[in-house]
């Protein structure tokens, strides 16, 4: 019995050079008919800073550029962790929160000590993901995810990256680091936006089998 080859009917950079993030792109888009690739493995692009000044206009700016350059649909996100009780920061700045270096022990740290005298109640938070599918042509189309939750006392777990050890969801009493990818997976701002973003690609693949030949979104680029 031999096995069967997949048939990739086209291809997509996942634009992040973070390997937990292109995991979870990974896991999310798994069955579609087509070729994930990391960012490294297109040649050395390097993503634009993250200028906007929304999730909207970072992911847009990032797939966009990668798109262009690489000849292949790319598939790019900003996220990041809204805090109620800070006026929600860190917001698009949550990958740099705490100044340039900060590992993400650091920024942890930072948003705990302001939040030291914050009473559980108000201590309510979400995850935004915003994710943006681009084709080289300059196509872009935009998908969105939000996941509730609040910040816990301290940091818990050990899955998971970034502010994982402190957002909590209130209906498993857990924080994303303590739970497994799977539930994960299930569950976070990332998960729904992908999932959205994964129509998004669906819908272009049955447009194009529809037409005259080949997968209209992408087509010509993989």
């Amino acid at each position: 019995m031999t096995n069967q080859v997949p048939v990739h009917k086209i291809t997509l950079v996942i634009a992040t050079g973070n390997p937990g993030k292109f995991d979870e792109f990974a896991a999310l888009l798994q069955g579609l008919p087509a070729l994930l690739l990391p960012l490294d493995r297109v040649g050395p692009l390097k993503l634009p800073p993250e200028s906007g000044e929304s999730f909207q206009e970072n992911a847009r700016l990032k797939a966009a550029a990668v798109a262009r350059a690489s000849g292949y649909i790319a598939v790019a996100d900003d996220s990041g962790l809204e805090v109620d009780a800070l006026g929600g920061r860190p917001g698009v700045l949550s990958a740099r929160y705490g100044g340039p270096g900060a590992s993400d022990a650091d920024r942890i740290a930072q948003l705990l000590r302001e939040m030291q005298t914050t009473p559980k109640a108000l201590r309510t938070a979400r995850f935004r993901c915003v994710i943006a599918v681009a084709e080289p042509d300059g196509t872009v189309q935009l998908a969105e995810g939000v996941c509730e939750g609040r910040i816990a006392q301290a940091p818990r777990g050990t899955h998971g990256f970034g502010y994982d050890p402190i957002f909590e969801i209130p209906s498993l009493g857990k924080t994303f680091a303590e739970v497994e990818p799977e539930v994960k997976n299930r569950l976070s701002h990332r998960a729904l936006a992908l999932r959205k973003a994964r129509g998004i690609i669906e819908r272009g693949l049955r447009k194009g089998a529809a037409g005259s030949g080949g997968p209209e979104i992408g087509r010509g680029s993989g």
